[in-house]
C-alpha cells in the first residue's frame, strides 16, 4: 500500500518541487546581473526608508539582499516557507479523504486491512515527501551556493531543515481536521486559509511588540529562523513543541478516523 500511495502522491510533490526549484534557478541566474556596485548602494538607502520593525519582520535587519544567501535568507526564505506549508497542509488536507472522493474506501473496506494501518501507511508516505521535498530543494541551493558564492553552510544546513518544524504539525493538523469532512475541497481551502492566517500571525508578531504574543499562535514560529540567522542554532524548545504537536494531532486523527462513518 506504501508503493501506492508513493505513485498517486508523487505528482503534486514534483509540482511543488518545480516551483521551488524554477523559481530560485531564475533567482541564481538573473541576481549577478541586476546585483552591482550601484543597485547595491541604492537598495542600502532604499532600507533606511522603512521602519525596523518591517525589516525585521522578514529579517532585513540581521541579513543584506546584497548577494544570493542574503536573499535567500529573506525574501526566499519567505518564499520557501509559504510553499512548503501549502504543500504539508494539502497532502494533511487531502491524502486520507481522497479515498473517500474516489470511492476507493469502499473496496479498501472489503480487503482485511485496518483502518489503523491504512492511517500509517498514509503518514510514513506523507513525512517520506515532505522530508524529501526539504532534502532536495536543499541539496540544489547547497549546490547553486557554491557555484555563486561564499556562505555560512552550517548556517544554511539550519536554514534548510527549518520548515519541517513547521510543515510537520501543520500537515497534522490538516489530517486532523480532514476527519471531520467528506470531500477535499472545503478542507484544502481551510488548509490554505491556516497556511496564511499562520503566517501573518507571525509577521505581525515581528511587527509590533503589543501583539508580540501572537507567535505563540503560530506554527512558523516552530521554524525558528531568526534565531538560526542569529545564533547558527535552532532551539531545542521549538524542536520539542514540533514534535509534542505533531504526535498530539497524529492520535487525535487516529481515535476519530477509527470512529468515523465512511462513506
Amino acid at each position: 500500500m506504501i508503493k501506492r500511495e508513493l505513485i498517486v502522491n508523487i505528482k503534486s510533490f514534483i509540482i511543488c518541487l518545480s516551483i521551488l526549484i524554477v523559481m530560485f534557478l531564475m533567482v541564481y541566474l538573473i541576481y549577478p546581473f541586476i546585483i552591482t556596485e550601484d543597485t547595491i548602494n541604492q537598495m542600502d538607502e532604499l532600507m533606511k526608508m522603512f521602519p525596523e520593525e518591517l525589516l525585521k519582520a522578514f529579517n532585513m535587519d540581521m541579513a543584506s539582499i546584497s548577494n544570493v544567501y542574503g536573499w535567500i535568507k529573506t525574501e526566499g526564505l519567505m518564499f520557501v516557507m509559504i510553499t512548503v506549508g501549502i504543500y504539508a497542509s494539502i497532502m494533511g488536507a487531502s491524502i486520507l479523504l481522497k479515498e473517500e472522493n474516489d470511492k476507493t474506501i469502499e473496496y479498501l473496506g472489503f480487503l482485511p486491512i485496518k483502518r489503523s494501518k491504512i492511517l500509517i501507511n498514509k503518514l510514513i508516505v506523507s513525512v517520506i515527501y515532505i522530508v524529501v521535498l526539504i532534502v532536495v530543494f536543499g541539496l540544489f541551493n547547497f549546490i547553486a551556493l557554491l557555484i555563486s558564492g561564499d556562505f555560512d553552510k552550517q548556517q544554511f544546513l539550519l536554514l534548510s531543515i527549518s520548515p519541517l518544524f513547521m510543515a510537520l504539525p501543520l500537515y497534522a493538523l490538516c489530517l486532523f481536521i480532514s476527519t471531520f469532512m467528506h470531500k477535499t475541497k472545503g478542507v484544502i481551502g481551510l488548509g490554505l486559509g491556516l497556511v496564511l492566517i499562520f503566517y501573518f500571525l507571525n509577521i505581525a508578531a515581528e511587527l509590533s511588540d503589543k501583539v508580540e504574543f501572537f507567535k505563540y499562535f503560530s506554527l512558523y514560529t516552530l521554524a525558528d529562523t531568526r534565531n538560526i540567522i542569529e545564533n547558527t542554532k535552532i532551539s531545542i524548545v521549538c524542536i520539542l513543541v514540533s514534535i509534542a504537536l505533531s504526535a498530539i494531532f497524529i492520535v487525535l486523527t487516529y481515535f476519530r478516523y477509527n470512529k468515523k462513518e465512511l462513506i
